[in-house]
């Protein structure tokens, strides 16, 4: 076995970890969530499934092409995202939840605003997934700081891979959120 194919390995496992990490398995039972709204249509939750771990994968290769192309200080980029995102996603997940239970909402005249905003995201869906699989990617808590910055970048830096290690190691993250995302869609035609 090469020394690349052995890196390649370590960076899928890298992702499979960080995808079964507390953090990160709170925000892919969020997006499975999302993926599985329109549940009738098993193929557009399987499209929204693959859009989302897109936007995962450009967020981890984008910032990994970045910070190994340039050398930035991984602690400081570490503790920033850890510092800010996590203050940022808790109140903003927490008022998600709070409109998807209808427990939370607001009318603006005679709810044409809201008319029109269900209506954008509809029309948007597999984008606003990928936007989703972005943001949810630049959520790191210790953990998954720890496996991308601490693991992943050097080893791609050591084998001087900027785009396809993070690339496996994005593909590992989005294994479970595919696994369900099938299963759901499997699931449905049985149902």
């Amino acid at each position: 076995m090469s020394d690349y194919t052995l890196a390649m390995a370590i960076a899928f496992w890298l992702g499979i970890l960080t995808a079964i990490s507390p953090c990160l398995m709170a925000t892919n039972v969020t997006a499975i969530t999302f993926i599985a709204r329109k549940i009738d249509n098993t193929r557009y939750a399987l499209i929204s499934g693959l859009f989302y771990i897109f936007g995962q994968a450009l967020a981890y290769i984008i910032m990994s092409a970045l910070l190994v192309s340039s050398l930035l200080s991984v602690p400081s980029v570490s503790l920033w995202l850890q510092t800010y995102m996590l203050r940022l996603l808790g109140p903003l997940l927490i008022i998600t939840a709070l409109f998807l239970l209808q427990l939370l909402s607001f009318h603006i005249g005679k709810g044409v605003l809201k008319e029109k905003a269900q209506k954008r995201a509809e029309q948007g869906g597999l984008w606003v997934s990928s936007l989703l699989g972005i943001v949810f990617a630049m959520s790191f808590c210790p953990t998954t700081a720890a496996l991308f910055f601490g693991s992943l970048i050097p080893l791609a830096v050591t084998h001087e891979s900027s785009i396809f290690l993070p690339l496996m190691y994005a593909l590992g993250v989005a294994v479970p959120v595919l696994i369900f995302a099938l299963i759901i869609m499997l699931a449905t035609h049985r149902v």
